[in-house]
């Protein structure tokens, strides 16, 4: 089995994608990782298996433990293996959220929105999985610095929290794909500003970007993301009410 095919059986897993997502930033012991992908320890010693054999992931001993890495190396270029690029940053005009926000394109893309709520809920709003379900209409799981959502249209969402400053910056690096969960190894970096305004408070977010596709992607997708937070950011206070049904249109 060549080198290439390694590889893509190694990534035919959505629970190796997630052990891959896990160990993208830092590293971390079996015992951690099969708590954090909810399987057996066998089981994930299976999955590591795969993911060395493949090059992907590398072990190293420490005392009574393993700990476990991704090569970050190994995944350089691996994104454009998976995926032909200029598919991903299709724009769509179809998307009722984006009319709440404002974007406009720089060297990053620039994008805000004025809430209805405090600065510290706002903030809350972008951190705490629970409100974050509540504005963004689908299940989201925080743990240990990571964040997962998959989108009303199927689009999975990963990423991680690299600076968490409260209650005024987020600094985040996080990715999308399509039918399988994001490799790491592309993912984009976005800063999320929270100010305070006389009657309630100001999200604006820097995206950046590469490539004029990307530009367009993201300018489109900022304004539903901030745009859903501003339709439900008066309510967050509150009891949870019923999520409106939206569309399954995919801000692209």
């Amino acid at each position: 089995m060549d080198e290439i095919q390694r590889v893509l059986q190694a990534l035919g897993s959505p629970v190796r994608r997630e052990i891959l997502w896990l160990l993208g930033d830092r590293e971390r012991p079996a015992g951690e990782i099969a708590a954090a992908v909810h399987v057996s320890a066998p089981t994930v010693s299976e999955h590591l298996k795969v993911l060395r054999d493949a090059g992907l992931v590398a072990m190293r001993v420490d005392g009574s433990f393993r700990r476990y890495r991704a090569r970050r190396e190994a995944l350089t270029g691996l994104q454009r293996l998976l995926v032909e690029p200029g598919n991903r940053w299709r724009p769509a005009d179809d998307v009722p959220e984006r009319d709440r926000a404002e974007a406009r394109t720089v060297p990053a893309v620039l994008a805000s929105v004025d809430l209805g709520c405090s600065r510290e809920l706002a903030f809350r709003a972008l951190t705490d999985a629970d409100l974050y379900s509540r504005w963004l209409g689908v299940p989201v799981r925080i743990e240990d610095g990571h964040f997962s959502a998959t989108l009303e249209w199927g689009t999975h969402v990963r990423g991680r929290y690299e600076h968490v400053v409260a209650p005024e910056l987020i600094v985040m690096c996080w990715d999308f794909a399509d039918d399988v969960v994001p490799v790491p190894g592309a993912e984009q970096r976005a800063y999320a500003h929270v100010s305070a305004t006389g009657d309630g408070s100001r999200v604006e977010v820097n995206q950046l970007v590469e490539t004029p596709e990307q530009a367009t992607f993201m300018h489109n997708a900022w304004r539903m993301v901030l745009g859903r937070l501003a339709e439900a950011a008066p309510d967050l206070a509150g009891p949870e009410k019923p999520r409106r049904a939206r569309a399954k249109h995919r801000p692209t």
